[in-house]
């Protein structure tokens, strides 16, 4: 799977989650800070991506996902 098809996967997924179809989205939109989202909406952000991927990730990988291009790039680690 291509890094683009990843972006277009995770940013149907954000819009979905902020209830925002127009929600501009960059590579390096923050996860916590740019979507204003607080714990708890983060963590079921990375439910909507593990079970959009059919994968896990780790509380610990989550830590480290800073931006789109953060989870991009892990993303496309974990799906190849």
């Amino acid at each position: 799977m291509s890094k683009e098809v990843i972006y277009e996967r995770v940013t149907k997924v954000v819009r979905e989650q902020r209830h925002d179809t127009e929600l501009f989205i960059t590579l390096e939109t923050s996860l916590r800070d740019d979507l204003e989202v607080d714990s708890i909406e983060l963590m079921e952000f990375i439910i909507a991506i593990e079970d959009e991927f059919g994968i896990a990730i780790p509380d610990e990988d989550v830590d480290q996902l800073d931006n789109i291009k953060d989870l991009i790039d892990y993303l496309d680690s974990r799906t190849h």
